[in-house]
């Protein structure tokens, strides 16, 4: 066995390993452990595996290492940690670090025995694209040293960092405690910091003055009744002077989707405004909705079946704030405003915007919402104040190491309403973990739920009491009840309502009006029950769960989306009246919110669930700060926005750093792949090019589907039927415009639906000036045949080209027949014996 020497930094001697003075100096002289590991990596070691009690010597390894990418430093051994697994896993890292590993003995004694292997080789092929290797976000691959630093600080390891610092581990006795605190801080928030948006209001300058004409009919809806109202009348005056020819449709009661629908056919016009939602009266038969709601939502429907349908923009009055302190005195009417972002998704075409206008119309009001609706603005959510037009924006909200203005609830009664589903149970473990007295749990089963027993005894073992309680909180007598029942000795501090299921995701065209009101029916119902029944009544805290539906949209959730836009307009409007109130937009969440199925497609276009105990720590902090309304997501801003701003620009997103990053990078900056292509494809015929085009098209859509060879791949296949949806189409434009250089728009797909037309699209944009003179049909054919001649015996059989040559010359012969298609096959098969069948049957099936 060679030992390398921490006295001298080289390999030790028999010599000196037995002799008394040598591990005198190993006592008294420095340590010169870095020259050992360099002693070590220059005699080609790259693997070193440490056999101490603790890790300490790993970090301080991979520090001494000049090039640390291709080596390995694992300890057998970690503080805390299983030591069983914390074997296999140093163990595992070796062997697939290249280290031989006797896995005889490892696993004897375990039960393990050989299996055998099927007798032909692995295909090796994947049915699902590789997800991209993560960013690094935090520099620690560039810097080991510092990476080695804080980890040593986040394990307490106050001998390596004494060591480290030189200094004496007295001195960092008291230290190194408080800063691996901090470092968790520090790393807690600055992940939760990750998490938090806010939605602003900026301001929007004026468009030129002869850019906002309006020289086309344009069509008003009005409810019942209100065509002569003041607010109607000017408006349709402000049309009239830009030229808009306006025509007043009227919302009467029983106008159906079907008659709606015929009235709009025999009215073409540019646009439509929607001045529906002004009537803010609940609808008899749902009254959590507005009768401006539904119709709209009649509307809408009735668009869809009109062919050619004008762009359709929505108005609503003092439904949004647009600062904490604005007056917000129409909540019911926000319905419109998340109504309006999924439509911006499901009917990107025929969606122009939402318009908020304010209590009292000005002229210059007026002249702004002709503005908007030009579509000169570019923005397709404003707010028309005193100061200017406001257009909506996500921002970021990070806290940094701001101090908490308040204290979280820890007195008194807490009620959770969906307090024992996935949402509520989360919430009420924190509550319980910070010292809640008591926890009322309500749901429509109550202990009956499932898993409500186990999850109040749970909570029970914080010391907290529990009860469960079965209510349905859009049954508003039975809410009063509960209220009522809350003990004296411990009074209602806290309301935290999460009741609201998910229902199915449909588009709002294929929606009933019944099937659309139970979307929000315990979401909106229970909250307004909610605020009615608790009046002034002082809280801790009310808080509203909503969802990020509300604020970005979400396709097939536009029901959804406006419920959820009633929570956070609620929260504004309970501030204004001085009251506290908190509304949380969430991302989804994982285990809970959506299935395995919903969950991989939302990671996959950058909207990945969120880790429940996250979500709780941002809960902590919007609680803490007394924020009004959070947004709470996680976000692949690279992957997000490419699928986002697919069908049309989201100006929602215009203040965002890292938005603005992506949507400004040039797609068309060719590199020396890109070069050399154009090159090749220069040198070659136009029909040698064209199938040039062809191959790299169906390579890259190959390649994105995982296809083993491109050969497998039908070009004449639409790409719908091939699987393809959004975010395949972004990642093939990426792919296209990284190979060939050229800007090319993300809708490629949808304006050229299969391979062979995109190819054809793309020669011609690569080369305009092309000569697409045929070549005879008989030089292609000798051309093939050279190529054939080249083939090998194992091309030939992978390839399945006897069997597509054998169809191509029946083609040609039933062609030459005079005979086609269906025809032709059913001729052949009536004339045919059971062997002709057979024979048949394996040239097509390529078995011949």
């Amino acid at each position: 066995m060679r030992v390398v020497s921490n006295v001298t930094g080289g390999e030790a001697t028999a010599e000196q390993l037995t002799s008394p003075g040598y591990w005198v100096r190993h006592v008294r002289e420095a340590v010169r452990f870095a020259d050992g590991i360099a002693h070590l990596a220059d005699q080609g070691v790259t693997r070193f595996v440490e056999l101490g009690p603790d890790a300490a010597l790993t970090p301080m390894a991979a520090d001494c290492l000049t090039s640390a990418h291709d080596t390995l430093c694992v300890p057998v051994l970690r503080r805390d940690r299983d030591e069983e697994r914390t074997l296999i896993a140093a163990v595992s890292q070796a062997h697939a670090h290249g280290a031989q590993v006797d896995w005889n003995a490892f696993f004897e004694g375990r039960g393990a025995h050989r299996v055998a292997l099927p007798t032909y080789p692995f295909q090796r092929r994947s049915y699902w694209q590789e997800r991209p290797e993560a960013q690094n976000t935090t520099g620690q691959a560039d810097d080991p040293a510092g990476a080695a630093f804080w980890e040593a600080v986040e394990r307490e390891d106050v001998t390596v960092l004494a060591d480290r610092l030189s200094v004496t581990e007295s001195a960092l006795g008291e230290v190194v405690p408080a800063m691996a605190r901090w470092r968790r801080l520090h790393q807690e928030r600055a992940a939760l910091d990750n998490l938090r948006y806010r939605v602003v209001w900026q301001p929007v300058p004026a468009p030129p003055a002869g850019a906002t004409a309006l020289d086309a009919p344009w069509l008003v809806a009005v409810a019942e009744g209100q065509t002569d109202t003041p607010e109607v009348t000017a408006i349709l005056a402000a049309l009239a002077e830009r030229g808009a020819s306006p025509h007043v449709i009227e919302a009467v009661p029983g106008l159906g989707r079907a008659d709606l629908s015929a009235r709009l056919a025999t009215r073409p016009a540019a646009g439509i405004l929607s001045l529906l939602a002004l009537d803010d009266r609940p609808e008899p038969a749902h009254p959590h909705l507005t009768r401006g709601l539904t119709a709209t939502v009649t509307l809408v429907q009735a668009l869809s079946d009109t062919p050619d349908a004008p762009r359709l923009w929505c108005a609503t009055r003092s439904a949004v704030a647009t600062s904490r302190s604005a007056e917000l005195t129409a909540p019911e009417q926000a319905q419109l405003w998340g109504l309006g972002g999924g439509l911006a998704l499901d009917h990107p075409d025929t969606w122009g915007g939402t318009v908020d206008l304010p209590a009292e119309l000005a002229p210059a009001d007026l002249h702004r919402l002709c503005d908007v609706l030009s579509g000169a603005t570019g923005e397709d959510a404003v707010a028309l104040r005193t100061d200017g037009m406001l257009a909506r924006r996500l921002v970021r909200a990070p806290l940094g190491d701001r101090t908490p203005v308040r204290t979280r609830p820890s007195h008194g009664t807490a009620l959770i309403t969906g307090g024992t589903g996935g949402l509520g149970a989360h919430v009420a473990r924190m509550l319980a973990a910070d010292g809640i007295p008591h926890l009322m749990l309500l749901s429509r089963q109550g202990g009956a739920a499932d898993g409500a027993r186990e999850l109040a005894a749970e909570l029970e073992a914080f010391g907290t009491r529990v009860t469960l309680a079965a209510c349905d909180v859009t049954d508003r007598a039975a809410l009063a009840r509960v209220l009522e029942s809350v003990p004296e000795d411990v009074p209602l501090t806290t309301v935290v309502h999460a009741a609201g299921a998910m229902q199915r995701m449909a588009p709002l065209t294929e929606m009933t009006q019944e099937e659309f009101a139970a979307v929000g029916h315990a979401k909106v119902t229970g909250a307004r029950h909610l605020d009615a029944l608790l009046g002034d009544r002082p809280l801790d805290a009310f808080v509203l769960f909503s969802s990020g539906a509300a604020v970005w949209g979400s396709a097939g959730q536009a029901a959804y989306a406006a419920a959820n836009a009633h929570l956070d307009a609620l929260a504004h409007h309970r501030r204004a009246r001085g009251l506290t109130a908190t509304s949380v937009a969430w991302s989804s969440w994982q285990g809970g919110m959506v299935d395995a199925e919903l969950a991989a497609v939302m990671e996959r276009i950058g909207a990945p669930a969120m880790d429940p105990r996250r979500a709780i720590g941002a809960l902590k902090q919007a609680l803490e700060h007394d924020e009004s309304h959070l947004v709470v997501a996680e976000f692949d801003w690279s992957r997000f926005v490419p699928t986002y701003t697919l069908a049309r620009p989201r100006p929602l997103l215009d203040a965002l750093d890292d938005v603005r990053r992506i949507l400004s990078a040039e797609p068309g900056a060719a590199g020396s792949d890109a070069e050399d292509l154009m090159a090749r494809l220069a040198g070659l015929s136009a029909a040698e090019r064209g199938r040039a085009v062809l191959d790299l098209v169906r390579t890259r859509v190959a390649t994105l589907l995982g296809y083993d060879a491109a050969s497998q791949l039908d070009p004449q296949r639409a790409f719908e039927d091939l699987g393809f949806d959004s975010v395949a189409a972004v990642e093939l434009r990426q792919a296209l415009t990284a190979a060939t250089g050229a800007k090319l728009p993300a809708t490629l797909i949808f304006d050229y639906a299969t391979p062979t037309a995109l190819a054809d699209h793309l020669h011609t944009r690569l080369f305009p000036d092309s000569d697409d003179t045929a070549v005879p049909v008989l030089a292609e054919v000798d051309r093939f045949e050279q190529l054939v001649g080249a083939l090998d015996i194992e091309e030939i059989r992978s390839s399945r080209i006897t069997s597509r040559l054998q169809t191509l010359l029946d083609t040609l012969t039933t062609l030459q027949s005079g005979e086609t298609g269906v025809a032709a096959v059913q001729n052949s098969l009536d004339e045919a014996s059971a062997d002709d069948v057979l024979a048949f049957i394996d040239q097509e099936l390529g078995l011949a």
